[in-house]
């Protein structure tokens, strides 16, 4: 399936590029998430008529990363956790759970945003948790699992 990118994707490419993906991850992801459209003559027309506006939308998209980015310099959360005497959670501390505790301190990041490499966090300690606000944009957060024993 061939399209034309309307703003960066990670590992694919930048606004305008036309790129060749296979058909579920167009179908399901770029063409739904408005992240790309069909290559036809018509569509190239309208694109290279917005292209102006895409690239604005796309400046103003980096821009508000970047200050979503010096907000959460240095920032730290504690999530408080059950778990055993050893310091195992009973569960895990996921994405969901980190991106609530930093709505609660204030900062502006989705559930989608937060990456765990390595998979949810089974234990007690300190973290650094990566968080992707946008494709050239991340930015390292500390974050603490205590336990309530």
């Amino acid at each position: 399936m061939e399209l034309i990118l309307l703003q960066k994707v990670r590992n694919l490419g930048t606004l305008g590029d036309k790129v060749v993906v296979k058909p579920g991850y167009g179908r399901n992801y770029l063409l739904p998430q408005g992240k790309a459209v069909r290559v036809n003559a018509a569509n190239l027309a309208a694109f290279e008529q917005r292209r102006a506006e895409y690239e604005a939308k796309a400046n103003t998209m980096l821009a508000n990363a970047e200050s979503r980015k010096a907000k959460l310099a240095d920032a730290s959360v504690t999530i408080a956790a059950h778990s055993s005497a050893e310091g195992k959670l009973f569960g895990s501390v996921g994405p969901r759970d980190i991106a609530e505790a930093l709505v609660a301190a204030g900062h502006e990041v989705h559930k989608n945003e937060v990456i765990l490499g390595e998979g949810p966090l089974r234990n007690v300690g300190e973290y650094d948790v990566v968080v992707s606000l946008h494709a050239d944009v991340q930015t390292t957060v500390k974050v603490v699992v205590v336990g309530d024993k």
